[in-house]
């Protein structure tokens, strides 16, 4: 029987995992595969407070307990890593713990397993819940990572992916930084499912404006040897452009790019095969449920 991973990184967002895993537990009850999960708890502020009374659908839960914050890709990067070194399993699906990732589509997912085998599959995002505003920022950040990169990245941490993707991934480093853009880097194959972003289940949306700015320069930092090229075809042919008409004004787009090729420059440093190999010495304890 395949053994499936539901890995959920939380930080302080208890409620909202604890229905999460009653949803999932309704979902999959009539798939045929074994399936467990791993909660990454990033250090919570608040006190763990899980409910998982009815449960009965999974072969085990653990919640693996950090002693550091280190943030929600780093997380996802530990849970894999966990899971690949230290669990029986064929297939793994991060997913968030908000609600935003939808747990019907995990059947999706089972599905093009069958019809798929050891392929790596996406939750391709077709349509979003958040306000227009963030919907907008969200589309700049798609062409954006598109114009400097090359690649169209429309997926996030949903995903669901064989163990011989996870191998390739913990042993690259890109994966301590950005997820969806060393799962691109790494596989050029991806087997897409349409994947409609879900309501959080409880409070605000953590993506911020600041985060998602950050998110995006994350993943166009895992190609920066192909954004530094462009930049510089860029910038060739737009001074050429600008010569006979240079001002403070017409030079705000170089100077947007230098500090766009500054920060992803700063972000590549975090990624880093030492801390990676080291993530599990982060744990401080794992509990059972």
């Amino acid at each position: 029987m395949t053994k499936i991973y539901i890995l959920i990184p939380i930080y302080n967002d208890w409620e909202s995992v604890s229905e999460l895993i009653k949803e999932i537990n309704f979902c999959i009850k009539d798939i045929e595969a074994e399936f467990s999960t791993i909660v990454i708890n990033d250090a919570s502020s608040n006190q763990q407070n899980i409910n998982l009374e009815n449960i009965d659908s999974f072969k085990n839960i653990k919640i693996i307990n950090m002693k550091e914050n280190r943030g929600h890709a780093r997380c996802i990067a530990t849970g894999l890593k966990y899971i690949h070194e230290k669990q029986e399993y064929d297939y793994i699906i991060p997913m968030d713990g908000d609600g935003e990732d939808r747990p019907e589509e995990i059947i999706e997912f089972t599905n093009q397993i069958k019809n798929f085998t050891n392929k790596p599959i996406v939750g391709k995002r077709v349509k979003r819940t958040e306000k227009l505003i963030f919907k907008i920022c969200y589309e700049l950040h798609k062409l954006i990572t598109f114009t400097f990169t090359g690649k169209s990245i429309k997926f996030g941490n949903f995903t669901c992916l064989p163990k011989s993707t996870v191998e390739k991934m913990i042993n690259e480093k890109a994966t301590w930084n950005s997820f969806s853009g060393s799962l691109t880097k790494l596989e050029k194959d991806l087997i897409e499912i349409p994947s409609i972003r879900g309501e959080r289940y409880f409070g605000p949306s953590k993506m911020s404006f600041f985060n998602l700015i950050k998110h995006s320069l994350s993943i166009i930092s895992v190609f920066r040897r192909t954004v530094l090229i462009r930049s510089a075809l860029f910038i060739v042919v737009y001074i050429l452009l600008i010569k006979s008409n240079a001002s403070i004004l017409t030079s705000m787009p170089l100077l947007l790019l230098l500090f766009m090729i500054y920060s992803i420059s700063s972000l590549a440093l975090r990624e880093n095969m030492d801390e990676f190999d080291q993530a599990l010495s982060n744990i401080d304890n794992i509990d059972t449920k």
